[in-house]
């Protein structure tokens, strides 16, 4: 609060400013280099950074299962590398590029803590 003789009062609130992601942490971070590992997941996500795919689709691409497709989707989801979205019926996966920028800056930070 300011306030000066002759002067209106004046009250300051501090404005926040948007806070920057901190570093993911090392479990998280653990998580997702594990899921990439798998050369089959690799190729998963090469198709999902270019567009949505539904389950049944990634079948036909790669010539296995469609529940092969979905256990892999699945640890993609649990680490965090593909969001999911319903269209009608079908179920939409598309990587979370943001997600996979950021791996190499979130593996300096926790390595030089």
């Amino acid at each position: 609060m300011l306030h000066a003789p002759g002067w209106r009062p004046v009250i300051h609130y501090p404005v926040g400013s948007p806070a920057l992601p901190g570093p993911a942490p090392v479990k998280l971070l653990k998580l997702r280099m594990e899921a990439l590992a798998h050369p089959m997941r690799m190729r998963l996500c090469r198709n999902l950074a270019r567009a949505p795919y539904t389950t049944s689709e990634l079948a036909d691409t790669y010539a296995i299962t469609a529940p092969e497709v979905s256990r892999h989707l699945a640890v993609l989801k649990k680490a965090g590398l593909i969001s999911t979205r319903r269209r009608g019926r079908y179920v939409l996966h598309q990587l979370d590029v943001t997600a996979v920028a950021r791996l190499g800056s979130d593996f300096l930070e926790t390595v030089l803590r």
